[in-house]
């Protein structure tokens, strides 16, 4: 039976277990990643393995000697690299999802999951607490203040069917080796254009009609550029 590990054995790939604290080595490996899908170029895949998450009175990532804020906010940038790749990324969740594994499921482009998924924000000062961190801005973004308001506000985990139904999963598979193939089958091949569609969305809640306009009409123009080179060739 062919697993993930032979469909992913040439691509970046990182796990993030979200039991795991925040820490310099924990970001580096996430630089490093970054670094590797840039290196592989905008027609690749990487792949984010995401499980786990901190037992429910642990603050987020604060390791025994603290966390300051400067740490943070390289954790923050390291996961700003991710969602700014040329490449495309697929995040395999399997089970519990928190902490720091759930942070950067958020910047993924493509995410499949186990039904026995449950997602939870990351805590900050206790049980029921939640992280004040840029996740709460992805999840408000992706999927609206309304429909997580009470994950944001109250520590409600979100299962499978709900994250699906929410966007958080674009699929849930028994057999997620399958699904993971099947996605790696179809995913390449889309080169730079995953990053430029992905930076519009991104944008498109922050930025006026105006301000967005002349960065759609670019996008458009490479597209158009690149149909007519396709039918000169």
């Amino acid at each position: 039976m062919t697993t993930t590990d032979d469909f992913t054995a040439v691509r970046p790939q990182l796990r993030i277990d979200g039991a795991e604290p925040l820490s310099r080595e924990l970001i580096a490996r996430v630089q490093a990643f970054a670094d590797q899908a840039e290196e592989a170029g905008p027609d690749s895949v990487a792949v984010l393995r995401l499980t786990g998450d901190a037992p429910a009175d642990a603050p987020v990532g604060v390791p025994a000697d603290g966390v300051s804020i400067a740490l943070v906010n390289k954790w923050e940038r390291a996961l700003r690299r991710i969602e700014r790749l040329s490449a495309t990324t697929v995040a395999v969740v399997d089970g519990e999802c928190g902490g720091t594994a759930l942070e950067t499921l958020l910047t993924t482009d493509l995410r499949l999951g186990t039904p026995d998924v449950w997602l939870r924000l990351p805590s900050g000062a206790g049980p029921g607490s939640a992280w004040p961190g840029m996740a709460l801005y992805r999840l408000a973004n992706q999927v609206g203040v309304a429909r997580v308001r009470r994950a944001a506000l109250f520590d409600t985990p979100v299962g499978a069917v709900d994250a699906l139904e929410l966007g958080l999963l674009d699929e849930i598979a028994d057999d997620l080796d399958t699904a993971v193939a099947v996605a790696l089958a179809v995913t390449p091949g889309r080169g730079a254009d995953v990053a430029v569609r992905r930076q519009l969305l991104l944008e498109a809640t922050t930025t006026t009609f105006e301000e967005a306009l002349g960065r759609h009409l670019a996008a458009c123009d490479r597209v158009l550029r690149r149909g007519a080179h396709a039918s000169e060739s």
